[in-house]
């Protein structure tokens, strides 16, 4: 009989490239980023959150600080319409979130 499991090693969620820091996680922090649908720089932020004490420690602490001043600035910087659609966004997906709860 063939092993149902036999290729889980092939996927590419279950291997890391250049380390193993993320594999701490029963989460990892794409499925995270990816199933929140988040911005660029807040997925940055979970991803260096999740690292820095598996590898760079105060320098991945100055990369989230630096995510979060870059995200910090791009809301500064919108538009009111931009601002609108962003909330809209967000509206959009809490309610299909609360659906599948």
């Amino acid at each position: 009989m063939t092993d149902v499991n036999m290729f889980e090693d092939d996927k590419p969620q279950n291997k890391q490239i250049g380390g193993s820091h993320y594999m701490y996680f029963d989460i990892q922090p794409y499925e995270f980023i990816s199933k929140n649908n988040l911005t660029f720089f807040q997925g940055c932020v979970i991803k260096y959150v999740c690292r820095y004490m598996h590898k760079n420690g105060v320098e991945d602490l100055d990369k989230i600080i630096h995510y979060c001043e870059l995200e910090k600035k791009k809301l500064q910087d919108a538009t009111p319409e931009q601002l609108e659609n962003w909330i809209d966004g967000y509206r959009k997906w809490k309610a299909e979130s609360e659906d599948t709860i």
